[in-house]
């Protein structure tokens, strides 16, 4: 993997919220690239309840500033960065006040989802093109990790069809057990047409499930890796059908050597 450029877009990323599967392998994997002389950046947003003293946090203010629409509102983006300890990382964070400034990640005190789940997430899709648009960083491959970062491969194939930037670059989505229960805003499908994202790739959003967020980004990728044993059955043959590379899940202790072969001779 010597001088490839990844890019991971992940909604958790130790040390910087609570370990589960989504944040673990958010660290992993890049860490795992890097050390075997690859070029990685990582992006998430930036959560109300993450530490910005603790973990050295700061504004990049030559990347902040722009605004993004979401649903015909203008949302004003700020870019912070930080470096993770002895791992020569750097991890971009996706802030807007009106969006990441509550303390906690995806559900209030009641354990609710925030009715503007659908908002953050299309929110940080279009930061982390612009920002990259911004580094003007070419990746060869974008790993996706998360369902907040799902949304990713459908602007990417759509929004941003024509930027000559990423022309060449790759999508890949982890796919994980289920992240949420229910439904995200039952307006979401009408957010994302708002972009001018075709009806018939996303129609399946008009049911926002997590299942269905993960099979409009499998539809909008072009590798899939199942990172969870307790990805479902209906989920995992929907991957296994849809006639692209996908990776089988692998334990913990195998996975670079599988990933890593999986990047080099089914993704590149």
């Amino acid at each position: 993997m010597e001088d490839k450029r990844i890019l991971y877009v992940s909604s958790e990323v130790v040390p910087y919220l609570a370990e589960n599967e989504v944040s673990l392998m958010s660290f992993d994997v890049p860490k795992m690239i890097n050390d075997r002389g690859g070029q990685i950046r990582i992006f998430m947003p930036r959560y109300g309840n993450i530490n910005e003293r603790r973990h050295q946090l700061h504004e990049v203010i030559r990347l902040s500033g722009m605004n993004l629409v979401v649903n015909d509102m203008d949302m004003p983006l700020i870019i912070k960065v930080a470096s993770i300890p002895k791992e020569r990382i750097q991890v971009y964070f996706i802030d807007n006040d009106e969006y990441f400034k509550r303390k906690s990640t995806f559900t209030d005190e009641d354990g609710a989802l925030y009715p503007d789940n659908d908002e953050r997430a299309i929110f940080f899709a279009k930061g982390v093109v612009e920002t990259v648009k911004k580094l003007n960083w070419v990746p060869d491959i974008i790993h996706v990790h998360g369902w907040l970062a799902s949304l990713l491969p459908v602007y990417m194939k759509h929004y941003y069809k024509d930027e000559a930037l990423f022309a060449d670059t790759k999508i890949v989505t982890s796919v994980y057990a289920p992240g949420y229960e229910g439904n995200l805003n039952e307006d979401m499908l009408g957010k994302v047409l708002f972009d001018q994202v075709p009806e018939a790739s996303v129609a399946a959003l008009a049911q926002s499930t997590y299942e269905n967020l993960m099979k409009v980004a499998v539809d909008h990728s072009d590798a899939s890796i199942i990172a969870s044993p307790a990805v479902s059955d209906s989920l995992k043959a929907y991957v296994e059908a849809s006639g692209k590379p996908f990776l089988p899940y692998v334990e913990k202790e195998n996975f670079a050597a599988a990933y890593t072969n999986f990047y080099k001779n089914e993704v590149l």
